[in-house]
């Protein structure tokens, strides 16, 4: 297996609220499946809706496979900037600077290093994404004023699948769940939901002890 993909690195994800974007193991990629004209337009709809923003930032509540919940605050940066930073006692801080995400432990001052190329992030982070191009769509699901959309990063080999809900009445996205490739689920749940303004380009940098061997 790949750095990406060790033992120590899922330990890491465990606690932290992109834990399945970024350690999605098991089986290759899906195909997509045939969609009807009503959701083909939903998931335009909703690609449009994520092609469309610069900048959310909100709470969020992560459940974990294990049941375990964490609260916290986020911020997204088109292109490539996030900042998932979660409420005490989660020690965990998830930065993206537009190259790598840091996830770091703040208690003990340790953090990992990865390339955001390899991550599905890109997903949501790129400023110009289409998901019908750029992902296979293995379900759509239209069912009282939500849509969910089954889907899987087309051009990268991650394994594992993300499912995204949108709030059709609200216009936003409500929640992503990452499913690895051995079926466990990490359940993140978006509030008080802002977009627009200028973040501070210092949320999207983080103090680590740099890797020695760093591999893109």
């Amino acid at each position: 297996m790949t750095k990406l993909f060790s033992k120590k690195f899922r330990g890491l994800m465990a606690a932290a609220t992109m834990a399945g974007l970024l350690s999605l193991g098991g089986a290759g990629v899906a195909k997509s499946v045939d969609l009807t004209a009503d959701q083909s337009a939903r998931v335009k709809e909703v690609a449009s809706y994520i092609q469309g923003f610069k900048t959310l930032q909100g709470e969020f509540t992560q459940v974990s496979s294990k049941g375990n919940v964490s609260k916290g605050v986020f911020i997204l940066s088109k292109p490539g900037k996030m900042r998932f930073e979660y409420a005490s006692p989660n020690p965990f801080i998830i930065v993206s600077d537009g190259t790598w995400v840091t996830i770091k432990n703040r208690a003990k001052d340790k953090a990992e290093e990865y390339p955001l190329s390899q991550t599905p992030l890109r997903l949501v982070l790129d400023d110009d994404i289409d998901l019908l191009e750029e992902a296979n769509i293995l379900d759509v699901d239209i069912k009282d004023g939500l849509t969910t959309i089954t889907l899987q990063d087309r051009k990268k080999t991650v394994p594992g699948h993300l499912i995204i809900t949108y709030d059709e009445a609200k216009k936003a996205l409500q929640q992503w769940v990452v499913v690895d490739g051995q079926g466990r689920r990490t359940t993140v749940s978006l509030e008080n939901i802002v977009a627009g303004g200028k973040p501070d380009p210092k949320l999207f940098k983080v103090e680590v002890r740099r890797l020695k061997d760093k591999k893109r």
